[in-house]
């Protein structure tokens, strides 16, 4: 049980992220009777005060059903798109209707994975969610699927949720699941497996319990996803929770029998601080010695002489991973250099790097001030 570390209705503001096989039949039919059941917890919320807001998927699911398209939909990217264009405006009018039914308004949020990952378009979606929920509003968010690409796409909407509760500056997530939580063994295939009721610190061992598989076959989530939403979500000071939605009343029953698992939300980082360590686009990569692991452990910018190589093509101001000789990730920060030049520079020291260059140099590859560690 998730016990008194969590409650999903001591939350200011929640963000709620229902997947697809809770929301959609595998004919492509909406549960409506299951939908309105949630919204009236949601209801519950809001007329207590909270602010709600919803990640919702199922544009994909029910645009592959009107538009009769094989394996869901996703037998390829122009597949995918087409379904999610003709299934949001579904999706939308579904959650309008039983929203207003209970006397709340909707509103439709469509993100792309640069209106979270730049600095700018991110700041602009925070002040948009943030006067939304601020007038009583549910906004219901998904990935804009129609315009996303393979390559630049959150990918499954665990993350999203996550992203979205950094940018609303959410106390909570709740990922409602076709699963309970996370187990120690895979339930389906292991009877006796034991569900992990809390989670004080993701490691090897918490990631090595998710199954990367989507249990319904139609969403593009499992719980390697909702592992990484943790991550995220964790180490921007929110709480996630990870709950089944195979129920009528989902939030009710969470918070009354707390079944389900809590991560268990890191100390507050500064928010340009919480929003790099999020990120997911990062433009390349610098490798850097063990030397320079210390150093940013001991609260250092990079300097050059601990770089080994750069990958990537990035400018100026982009956000780089930094990552260390054991090939796991250290830090994410913003470049002082472009790609190029950080190249040149690696392995070399300060002094030396306007004879390199040919210009006055910066102070370091990343500085303190724009890096966040993982």
């Amino acid at each position: 049980m998730l016990g008194a570390a969590f409650s999903p209705a001591a939350c200011p503001r929640l963000i709620v992220k229902v997947g697809s096989s809770l929301l959609v039949d595998a004919d492509g039919s909406v549960r409506k009777a299951w939908l309105a059941s949630l919204v009236e917890d949601i209801a519950a919320r809001v007329g207590a005060g909270q602010q709600v807001a919803v990640v919702s998927s199922g544009a994909i699911a029910l645009g592959a059903r009107r538009l009769r398209l094989a394996h869901g939909g996703r037998a390829n990217l122009e597949d995918a798109q087409a379904a999610a264009a003709t299934g949001q405006i579904a999706l939308s009018q579904v959650w309008a209707e039983l929203l207003g039914a209970v006397g709340l308004t909707a509103a439709q949020m469509l993100v792309t994975i640069d209106d979270l990952e730049d600095r700018r378009r991110y700041l602009n979606a925070s002040a948009t969610l943030g006067r939304l929920l601020s007038l009583g509003v549910v906004p219901i968010i998904n990935e804009n699927d129609s315009v996303a690409t393979a390559e630049i796409r959150f990918g499954d909407n665990d993350r999203l949720a996550a992203r979205v509760a950094q940018a609303a500056s959410a106390q909570g997530v709740i990922l409602l699941s076709d699963v309970d939580g996370l187990f120690d063994g895979n339930p389906n295939t292991h009877p006796g497996a034991a569900l992990i009721a809390r989670v004080d610190q993701i490691d090897a061992r918490i990631e090595a319990m998710a199954d990367s598989a989507s249990a319904s076959g139609m969403g593009s989530g499992g719980m390697s996803s909702k592992i990484a939403a943790a991550r995220i979500a964790t180490g921007a000071g929110v709480a996630l929770a990870i709950a089944s939605g195979r129920v009528d009343h989902p939030l009710a029953r969470l918070a009354e029998t707390g079944r389900g698992t809590l991560f268990v939300a890191d100390k507050v980082a500064p928010a340009r601080k919480a929003w790099l360590a999020g990120g997911l686009t990062a433009k390349g990569e610098i490798r850097i010695d063990r030397g320079a692991v210390l150093a940013l452990n001991g609260g250092k910018s990079l300097l050059a002489a601990g770089a080994t190589s750069v990958t990537g093509n990035f400018a100026r101001g982009d956000l780089v991973a930094i990552i260390g000789p054991d090939g796991k990730p250290v830090a994410r920060g913003l470049s002082e250099y472009d790609a190029a030049d950080a190249a040149r520079l690696c392995g070399s020291r300060s002094e030396d790097h306007a004879d390199i260059l040919g210009y006055a140099p910066r102070s370091a590859l990343v500085h303190r001030n724009q890096m966040a560690l993982l």
